[in-house]
């Protein structure tokens, strides 16, 4: 007879099951903040043209590193099934969940067999971070994770713990050169789609090779499969993924928050570290101490040398430390030790779902939370679908930078300038100039019209009285914004 599940493992799992229930919720509201908008601008684009989709965001025919492999099969489940981007979203979320899932799920097995540990593995994962929020493409967090569970990024690092759960069975067993081979096409998979996440999973796949100190045999294959995933995205048709290496100087800004407030944000995880220094003094070689070391070292070598870029590597430190606090909470020497790892954890794990708490009125109506939730909740942003009935495919609007910019080209229209970096348009910089002087108060009435016909603006999206040569008010929308169409 097989053995009961110990109280633990089953509390564990529930707790799990429950926190992504809870997710899947979220999925069937996705709120809206962030990137979504761009995501949902790149499926529009593939939808109406799969060979030559053009910039997702500007009326520009330019190469784009959003259209990805699975940014590719989303346009074709688009094009195919006449769903919306936001259906197709809501489902990639599904995919991408369930595979993130599955794929601790996976990894977890390699490094235990307890039962409770893919459980906690998960937990930790979502809760094991700080006291302060932070959200942002690539950080898995809960309260991060319900705004960014349908980007690419959260895709790309669920293919990655299967990556590492694949590869570790690979080079323990001497796999043969198919393996091999499918190991190295995964790995550019996920290069391809989250570039960022492709570097937390290329350090993930490095620790877990030298862990495993390989014979000869191993490296010639693991070379061929290196040598597939370089291949792959050297022939990808639709961006030049080598040209990205010359993108940092335009991120760094970007990026310099990522250094910032480093306690508050995940002071929690230093439960992981310790757990690390256990790990370690068994064995140097274990695969989630080199992984842990290599993080900590490009996110440091990011902030000493100003390439703030590479704090997107933060997930290499995070995730090692935070799935070593859940396996130590079930391997962890005497019975006695283990109990006490697990009551400092499940402590920790508390205070952290505590801090995240905010997540449940993406589900519920915030006006429903008790007064100590709701503080916590922080409104997504809303959306421009009063804009539609008016506003068609392929038209440009002129809007402000910051969301305007950043969530019209969701709905079919163009921008004049992008509201992201985007290192493949030549003329951003000209771009972003024209859009601060079209709204400047001293510009004359002239020059703005000219601004208009140069880019072939149909609509303008400003605040109430926005005075412009050649504007009619079409309709208002949230926020004391118009939509004005150019009279031409």
């Amino acid at each position: 007879m097989r053995a009961a599940p110990r109280p633990a493992a089953v509390a564990a799992q529930a707790a799990a099951a429950v926190v992504v229930l809870l997710l899947l919720l979220v999925i069937v509201r996705l709120p809206w903040a962030g990137d979504l908008g761009m995501h949902a601008a790149t499926v529009q684009r593939l939808r109406h043209d799969l060979v030559d989709p053009g910039n997702p965001l500007v009326d520009a025919d330019t190469p784009s590193p959003y259209y990805s492999p699975w940014m590719l099969v989303l346009g074709c489940v688009a094009r195919v099934s006449g769903l919306s981007v936001f259906v197709v979203l809501r489902l990639a979320a599904l995919a991408g969940l369930g595979l993130l899932v599955t794929g601790v799920w996976r990894y977890v097995r390699t490094l235990t067999g307890h039962r409770a540990a893919p459980a906690l593995a998960l937990l930790s994962l979502l809760f094991l971070w700080g006291t302060a929020l932070f959200k942002w493409s690539g950080f898995y967090g809960l309260n991060s994770l319900a705004l960014t569970v349908s980007y690419p990024s959260l895709f790309a690092l669920a293919l990655a713990f299967h990556l590492w759960a694949w590869l570790a069975r690979a080079v323990r067993s001497g796999a043969g050169w198919g393996v091999w081979s499918g190991l190295g096409t995964l790995w550019a998979v996920i290069l391809l789609c989250h570039q960022f996440s492709g570097v937390v999973a290329s350090l993930g796949a490095v620790a877990t090779v030298l862990a495993a100190r390989p014979g000869r045999r191993v490296w010639l294959r693991l070379g061929g499969g290196v040598a597939v995933g370089l291949v792959v995205p050297a022939l990808w048709p639709y961006y030049d993924f080598f040209a990205l290496f010359g993108a940092g100087d335009g991120l760094e800004a970007v990026h310099r928050p990522l250094y910032e407030d480093l306690l508050g944000r995940y002071w929690l995880v230093l439960l992981g570290v310790v757990a690390l220094g256990a790990r370690a003094e068994r064995d140097r070689w274990d695969p989630l101490v080199l992984f842990f070391v290599m993080g900590v070292a490009v996110v440091a070598a990011g902030g000493v040398s100003g390439h703030y870029s590479w704090g997107r590597a933060l997930p290499a430190a995070l995730i090692p430390a935070q799935l070593a606090a859940a396996v130590e909470a079930c391997e962890a020497g005497r019975r006695g030790v283990r109990a006490g790892w697990a009551c400092v954890l499940g402590a920790a794990l508390v205070l952290g779902a505590w801090t995240q708490a905010g997540t449940v009125g993406y589900v519920a109506q915030p006006r429903d939370l008790p007064e100590a939730l709701a503080e916590k909740y922080r409104r997504p942003w809303a959306g421009y679908h009063w804009m539609t009935p008016w506003v068609r495919y392929g038209d440009v609007v002129m809007a402000r930078e910051g969301r305007p910019a950043r969530q019209i080209p969701a709905y079919g229209a163009y921008t004049v300038a992008p509201g992201y970096p985007d290192f493949f348009l030549r003329d951003e910089g000209r771009r972003e100039r024209a859009v601060r002087r079209y709204f400047a108060a001293g510009t004359p009435g002239e020059e703005r019209r000219e601004i208009l016909r140069e880019y072939g603006v149909r609509w303008v999206v400003a605040g109430v009285g926005h005075r412009g040569v050649g504007l009619r008010e079409v309709a208002r929308g949230p926020e004391g914004q118009v939509l004005y169409a150019v009279v031409r």
